[in-house]
C-alpha cells in the first residue's frame, strides 16, 4: 500500500503515504471489530486507502501545488487512479525497495529505511536485527529520511544499472526481514510466519524478474525454504521453543525442501561465484534437513568455516561452535566458544550452558542463569528455564 501511494505522492512524502496506510488499518480495526470482517478484506482495506489518498489530495491540494509540476514527462503523469491490481502491487514494491536502497544513504542506513518502510519493523526490531541501540537506529533513519526527501527522486520505471548496484542490499534487507520472522528476539513469538512469508513472497518475486535473478537471489530463496521447512517442529504446542535436537523430524515440510534443493542448484548451475554469504549459509541449512547421512555435521562444520572468513558474525560464530561440538566433542567445543568471549550475548551462555551439561552442572546452571537474564525473548525465556531445571533431573 505503502509503495503503490509513493507511486503517485514521489517518496519526498513518503510520511504522508505512511500516514494513509496507518489510517486505513485503524480503521479496519474499529470497523472489523463491530461488523466483522468483510468477505474479502484486501479488497476493502485498498478501497479505503484510495479514498483516503482523494480526501487527502482535496484538502491539502497536494498534487497541484506540490507534485504535479514536479513529475517529469517520463514519470506517472497518467496514472491519476490510484491502481491496486495484483501487478501493479509486485511492480510497486520491486520499485519501491530498490528506490529506497538510494545510495545518497550508507548502506546500513538503505537497509533500515527498508526493513521500516516496506517490512514493517519498529524501531526495536531494526536494532535487534543489526545488534546495536535503538537511539542509534532512530538517528540513522532520520538522517536517511531527510536525505530522501532532499534528494527529491521518483519511484521510476527500474534499470539495468540501478538494480545491478543496490542488489546486494536489497537481499541483505529481506534476508535480516526472515532472520527476524525466523527467530523474533522482539517479539513474544519466537516465529514470525508473517515475517517470513514476506520475505519469501519478495525474493521470490525477484526470481521472477531477469534483471534479479541472480546466482545469489536463489541461493537466498534456497535458504528461506530450508528453513521454513522446519517451523512447524520449532515450536511446541504451548508456543515454547523445541531445540533441533529434539525435533519431530515428521513435521518437517518435505515440498519446501524440495523447493529448497531446486534453488540451491539453480543457484549453483553455471555460476563460478557460488561460495557467497548465500550459498554456503543454504548449503548449511540443506545439510540440517539432511538427518539420515552419518558425516553431516562434518559437512556443516567445513561450510561454518568458510562462511566465517567471508561473513564472520558473532552469531555465525556460535553456530560453528555448536557445529564443532558435534564433530570434535563437547569439552574441544567449550575452548572454542569461550574464546569468543561473547559475555553479554544470551546464545553464548545458553550454549555453553548446553556444553558444560555433561561434565559440570554448577557452571551449566550458572550460564543458563545469565542467558535468561539477558534474552528479550519471552519465548526464549521460557526455553532456557526449562533446559536449566532439566539439570536437576
Amino acid at each position: 500500500m505503502t509503495a503503490i501511494l509513493c507511486r503517485h505522492f514521489g517518496l519526498k512524502h513518503i510520511e504522508t503515504a505512511e500516514d494513509i496506510a496507518s489510517e486505513t488499518f485503524l480503521k479496519a480495526t474499529e470497523l472489523w471489530g463491530t461488523n466483522g470482517i468483510p468477505e474479502n478484506p484486501t479488497a476493502w482495506l485498498y478501497t479505503v486507502a484510495k479514498n483516503k489518498t482523494k480526501d487527502h489530495l482535496r484538502r491539502l491540494n497536494i498534487f497541484e501545488t506540490q507534485i504535479k509540476g514536479t513529475i517529469s514527462a517520463d514519470g506517472f503523469q497518467a496514472e491519476q487512479n490510484i491502481d491496486f491490481t495484483q501487478q501493479t502491487i509486485v511492480d510497486s514494491q520491486l520499485a519501491m525497495i530498490f528506490a529506497v536502497c538510494n545510495p545518497t544513504n550508507s548502506m546500513e542506513a538503505q537497509i533500515c529505511l527498508s526493513l521500516q518502510i516496506l517490512c514493517g519493523f519498529s524501531v526495536e526490531e531494526i536494532a535487534n536485527a543489526f545488534l546495536t541501540k535503538t537511539e542509534t537506529i532512530k538517528k540513522r533513519l532520520f538522517r536517511a529520511r531527510a536525505n530522501l526527501r532532499n534528494d527529491n527522486f521518483q519511484i521510476k520505471k527500474l534499470q539495468k544499472v540501478t538494480i545491478q548496484s543496490r542488489l546486494d542490499t536489497v537481499l541483505k534487507t529481506l534476508y535480516l526481514l526472515f532472520n527476524e520472522g525466523y527467530f523474533s528476539k522482539s517479539n513474544n513469538q519466537l516465529i514470525r510466519r508473517d515475517l517470513c512469508s514476506e520475505a519469501i513472497r519478495l525474493t521470490l518475486i525477484l526470481t521472477e524478474n531477469p534483471l534479479t535473478n541472480t546466482p545469489q537471489t536463489n541461493a537466498l530463496l534456497s535458504l528461506m525454504c530450508f528453513q521454513s521447512s522446519r517451523l512447524d517442529a520449532r515450536v511446541s504446542d504451548t508456543g515454547e521453543a523445541i531445540l533441533f535436537e529434539q525435533q519431530d523430524k515428521n513435521l518437517w515440510d518435505k515440498e519446501l525442501i524440495e523447493k529448497g534443493n531446486y534453488y540451491l542448484i539453480n543457484a549453483c548451475a553455471g555460476s563460478t561465484n557460488w561460495r557467497t554469504k548465500y550459498h554456503l549459509e543454504a548449503g548449511i541449512a540443506y545439510w540440517h534437513t539432511t538427518p539420515t547421512d552419518e558425516n553431516k555435521w562434518q559437512y556443516i562444520l567445513q561450510l561454518y568455516d568458510q562462511l566465517i572468513l567471508i561473513a564472520y558474525s558473532p552469531i555465525t560464530a556460535l553456530n560453528r561452535a555448536f557445529a564443532y561440538a558435534k564433530v570434535h566433542g563437547n569439552k574441544q567445543a567449550i575452548k572454542e566458544t569461550e574464546n569468543l568471549n561473547l559475555i553479554e550475548n544470551s546464545y553464548y551462555h545458553s550454549l555453553l550452558g548446553y556444553l558444560y551439561t555433561d561434565t559440570d552442572i554448577d557452571k551449566a546452571n550458572k550460564h543458563y542463569n545469565r542467558a535468561i537474564d539477558l534474552t528479550k525473548s519471552k519465548t526464549e525465556r521460557k526455553t532456557l528455564i526449562r533446559e536449566r531445571d532439566r539439570l536437576k533431573e
